[in-house]
Formats: C-alpha cells, sequence, structure tokens
C-alpha cells in the first residue's frame, strides 16, 4: 500500500494535469492518510473538545483507524450530527454558531480535506490566498505591497451567512465536474445532511457547512473559486 505522500502527489499530478478524479474512495482504505491527518489536527484546540459524543483525542489508536476504515469498505460510516454551540463575536454583540464534530468524524474529514487539497489546489487562481496551504492574510498583503503599486482604493467585502447559506446541490453539482466517483461524493453529501444537535436536540440541515467543522472553509472556497 502506498503512503499517504505518495497518494497526495499523485492525486496533485492529476490536478496539475486537469484530468478527472476517478475511483478516489478507495483511499480511504488507506491507514497512512489517517496517520498524517492524525498528525495535521491531533494539537487543535477543539481536538479535547467532545461533539455529539465524550470521543476526544484522548481515545485515538490504530484499532479506531482501522474501525472507521472497515466502516468506509463497507460504506456504513456514519457521520454524527454535530455539535452546536455559540461563541462571540469580535466587535459584535452577536454571538456566531459553530459546530463541533466527534473526533472520528474529524478525522475523516481531515482525510477528505487532504485529498480535495491535492487535487483543486494546483488549479486555484495563484492570486487567492485564501484557505490555502502557505498562504494567508500576510501573504495577500506582501503581494499587494509589492504588485499593486498604483491603487489608490480597496473595497472590503463579506458574505452573509456564507457558511449557512451554502447550496448542497450546487455545491456538489461542481464536485461532480471534476470528481467521478460516487461513493466518494454521497460520503461529502452525507457529511453536509448530517445535521447538528443544538440543547441535544437534532435539527436538519438543508443548505450549509457548520463552522467549526475541518471541511467547511473548504468547500465555501471550491463553491466560490469554481461557480
Amino acid at each position: 500500500m502506498r503512503n499517504a505522500e505518495t497518494v497526495l502527489g499523485i492525486i496533485h499530478e492529476r490536478g496539475q494535469r486537469g484530468l478527472p478524479l476517478e475511483d478516489v474512495y478507495r483511499q480511504l482504505f488507506n491507514p497512512d492518510l489517517f496517520l498524517k491527518a492524525y498528525g495535521k489536527i491531533y494539537r487543535n484546540t477543539g481536538a479535547m473538545t467532545p461533539g455529539a459524543t465524550g470521543e476526544t483525542v484522548d481515545g485515538m489508536s490504530r484499532a479506531k483507524i482501522d474501525t472507521i476504515i472497515s466502516d468506509l469498505r463497507y460504506e456504513r460510516y456514519q457521520w454524527m450530527p454535530a455539535r452546536r454551540v455559540y461563541i462571540e463575536k469580535k466587535n459584535s454583540l452577536k454571538k456566531r454558531p459553530l459546530g463541533i464534530p466527534r473526533w472520528s468524524d474529524k478525522l475523516l474529514q481531515e482525510v477528505i480535506r487532504l485529498i480535495l487539497e491535492a487535487y483543486y489546489e494546483p488549479q486555484f487562481n495563484p492570486t487567492s490566498h485564501g484557505f490555502r496551504p502557505g498562504r494567508g492574510c500576510h501573504t495577500a498583503l506582501s503581494e499587494i505591497y509589492s504588485k499593486w503599486v498604483g491603487t489608490k482604493w480597496f473595497v472590503e467585502g463579506d458574505i452573509a451567512q456564507c457558511f449557512d447559506s451554502l447550496n448542497h446541490t450546487v455545491l456538489l453539482t461542481i464536485l461532480r465536474e471534476k470528481i467521478h466517483d460516487n461513493r466518494f461524493l454521497r460520503l461529502i453529501e452525507n457529511l453536509l445532511k448530517a445535521g447538528y444537535l443544538e440543547e441535544w436536540r437534532y435539527n436538519p440541515t438543508l443548505s450549509g457547512s457548520p463552522q467549526g467543522a475541518i471541511l467547511s472553509p473548504n468547500m465555501s472556497e471550491y463553491l466560490l473559486r469554481q461557480a
């Protein structure tokens, strides 16, 4: 079985060449991808914060990875609803809803994120800096400083409730253009529809992707860049 870097390198190359991503679901059976994902997120602040269950990174083991892979192999993996909490917005009296997934869901989301990032990253415009590896506010400011020397005005914009209003059908249609694997797309669709628990009452998610989910920023970026 190939190691994680080799798998992601092959996926990255397909993205560079503009080739469709096919038969990618079976890559989720590779434990090395889960170990790489674990290395990315185990130190996150929320790793010890329980979602709808008491599960956290504290109970992580190779056996847990094997269980997740077994469930994926037989297509019986069930996303749990995220636990919704509210956090204060900066410079505002309003509070922002935050969805906290259980640890297993966080881990699998990170594996999916690694795959999507490897494939889509070489296709994105180099002037785009949001939610990309090695890019962010500082690289955007650096580019503005060195290249936008004649610019006098900047207009700041914000999409109201962007995460809450993502259209699932449109998002999946965009992903389906280049990802030709129904099992992989169905897994993402089930994640989007997993719902959330607020005061331990279940609420469906008919649109949007919960803030706090590892894949949410990427989903909004794919929708905005590909639409």
